[in-house]
């Protein structure tokens, strides 16, 4: 989440484009450097560190649950990967398993983003266009959940007073 001024400002050319490691940006450059999706996660493990794209999976995983000591089992291997595949220093390789791991803290995939969007986009429509339908439809949902009815009932237009604000 932090690094979505960055991502916005990249992709408006507001902010140059830079990789902190030239092969990382076989995994980032659909999103301007910056790691999004999970799958780019694994993928800079296995460009970087010579993982496998199961073992970039397991590291995937690792940082999302945060388990610390299978955190430092990940990090030592990640280190001596990317020695042994690109030398890569260990203080490089540190630093780009810190980026890696603060991305995993909200990473989704690739996937699901996409299903995500649409189901906000077509929700935003529906609210937008068709306010009283939409809201009955959603109390209809929660019908025995009171305390969203009520949270639901406050935002809600008066009757016959479809436009005005609350």
């Amino acid at each position: 989440m932090d690094l979505i001024p960055d991502y916005v400002a990249r992709k408006h050319g507001k902010q140059k484009v830079t990789y902190v490691h030239p092969l990382m940006e076989d995994a980032s450059k659909e999103t301007y450097g910056i790691l999004i999706y999970q799958e780019q996660v694994m993928k800079a493990a296995n460009l970087l560190a010579g993982f496998s794209l199961g073992d970039g999976d397991v590291l995937r995983r690792a940082m999302g649950k945060k388990k610390l000591s299978e955190m430092i089992l990940q990090r030592e291997k990640f280190v001596e990967g990317c020695a042994a595949v690109n030398g890569i220093k260990a203080k490089q390789a540190n630093d780009i398993f810190d980026l890696l791991e603060k991305f995993a803290g909200y990473g989704f995939n690739k996937s699901h983003s996409a299903a995500y969007g649409v189901v906000a986009w077509r929700t935003a429509f529906l609210k937008a266009n068709y306010p009283v339908e939409f809201m009955a439809a959603v109390l209809s949902n929660e019908i025995t959940n009171t305390d969203k009815n009520f949270v639901f009932r406050r935002g809600m237009p008066a009757h016959g007073d479809h436009g005005a604000s609350p």
